[in-house]
């Protein structure tokens, strides 16, 4: 999987879009927030070309990344899990893999990797910004996700959910791009910016791996506010 939510058929175009999506670096911020991630060790599977290694690196995490060749075939990645030492990892951080859907073999999987009380993160999209319109076909499933009653909530994981930003240098940065990457949507949505930013919204659904409660609950364990449910 790309270190992105979006899959394009070049490194060039990828490259490209990697330096307007979240370039405040809010996602990682919340990883760490909820993980904690620094100084920890850190599994992040279905990995992508290294951006989000990187940044895990650079605050302190000590990370395994496990790439697998087709994101698509769940058996091949199970297989590919099972060879990573259980019960030894205080996070397992899973970036927009097609395989971290409810109730999947793959989530229970991952989730063996923890450490008593380690948490897995599995980050999605939220479903509900300026550029959904890109990929219509994946909206309904998104949003359903992130219901309170909806499969991964109703599954005991909560949901933090992240505000970033698709930020362009120019609006003829933005149409190029745009055009590119998503062809008349990208350019019909680009013909409709107001201003050289695109809201983007990201879903971190995180959970516990059984184990004892913390003495002390942490910034992720408190009440359902306007960032976590």
């Amino acid at each position: 999987m790309p270190d992105l939510s979006m899959a394009f058929h070049t490194p060039g175009m990828e490259e490209a879009f990697l330096g307007v999506v979240d370039i405040e670096g809010k996602l990682i911020a919340a990883l760490e927030d909820l993980g904690p991630v620094a100084g920890r060790d850190v599994v992040l599977l279905d990995a992508g070309p290294g951006r989000l290694e990187r940044q895990l690196a650079e605050i302190g995490a000590r990370v395994s990344a496990v790439a697998f060749p087709d994101p698509q075939d769940e058996a091949a990645a199970l297989a590919r899990m099972a060879e990573i030492p259980k019960g030894e990892a205080d996070a397992v951080i899973v970036p927009w893999s097609e395989l971290a859907v409810p109730g999947s073999r793959f989530i229970a999987q991952a989730e063996l990797l923890l450490r008593p009380r380690g948490r897995l993160l599995l980050v999605h999209d939220y479903g509900r910004d300026d550029v959904w319109g890109l990929w219509p076909e994946l909206r309904d499933r998104a949003v359903a996700w992130s219901q309170r009653r909806g499969p991964f909530l109703g599954d005991e994981f909560r949901v933090r959910v992240i505000h970033c930003w698709w930020t362009f240098k120019s609006p003829e940065q933005a149409r190029e791009l745009l055009s590119a990457g998503f062809g008349q949507l990208g350019v019909e949505l680009a013909d409709r910016m107001k201003r050289l930013r695109l809201e983007y919204q990201v879903a971190v659904y995180h959970r516990w791996a059984p184990g004892p409660e913390p003495e002390a609950a942490g910034p992720a364990d408190a009440t359902v506010g306007a960032s976590d449910s």
